[in-house]
């Protein structure tokens, strides 16, 4: 290998240790090691500019999801609706404190943080704030990104607001409300970028000040 090769280019093949070089790719493509065919680095899907697009459209879709109905049970001229808020609070009055703040933190918290976590690096990443704040700030983002990614389980909540319907259906009237609609639009936006969101390219964007 030349010796003046920039040793932060050089990818260590993690099946056969070959060194090979990288090399600039287009979008959505995938470098194979050319002596036993490993995958070793890809190019994110989407833009700086995908990715913000798709913040902004989780938290559009945040504050609906958290507070409009998720359920609304008809049952012998009664009507009852909740919340993913209400939700906990009547978990934690009946004792199970420790399940109502599971799905506080992870159904409303973790997931709130997660978005304006991605949308602050955007931000900085754009509009290239290299002092020494901000990047102490964009490099502490992305220490806790791998931490803010597992706390948030949404997919759970989803599965049980269906299985709960379900459930009811035999002797109610259960309607999915608005609040269904948006949790579950929620969902997959964040499904969506959390697979766009490459960490390893973001902490390619940092700057030493």
């Amino acid at each position: 290998m030349p010796k003046n090769v920039d040793q932060e280019s050089i990818v260590l093949c993690r099946s056969c240790d070959l060194a090979v070089q990288r090399r600039a790719l287009p979008s959505n493509v995938r470098a194979l090691c050319p002596r036993c065919h490993t995958a070793l680095y890809d190019v994110p899907y989407c833009s700086i500019n995908g990715m913000l697009a798709l913040c902004i459209t989780a938290l559009l879709f945040f504050i609906p999801a958290n507070f409009l109905p998720v359920l609304e049970i008809h049952f012998l001229g009664s009507i009852r609706a909740t919340t993913v808020y209400e939700t906990a609070i009547a978990v934690w009055a009946q004792g199970y404190w420790i399940v109502a703040v599971a799905v506080i933190a992870s159904a409303v918290i973790a997931p709130g943080l997660l978005i304006l976590s991605i949308l602050l690096q955007i931000i900085i990443v754009k509009n290239k704030l290299h002092s020494y704040f901000w990047q102490r700030t964009y490099r502490r983002l992305l220490k806790n990104q791998a931490l803010l990614t597992q706390l948030s389980m949404l997919e759970i909540y989803v599965i049980s607001f269906l299985v709960a319907a379900f459930n009811l259906s035999d002797f109610a009237d259960i309607y999915l409300g608005m609040g269904t609609f948006c949790f579950g639009m929620l969902f997959l936006v964040i499904l969506f970028l959390q697979r766009e969101y490459n960490l390893e390219h973001m902490w390619k964007l940092t700057h030493d000040e």
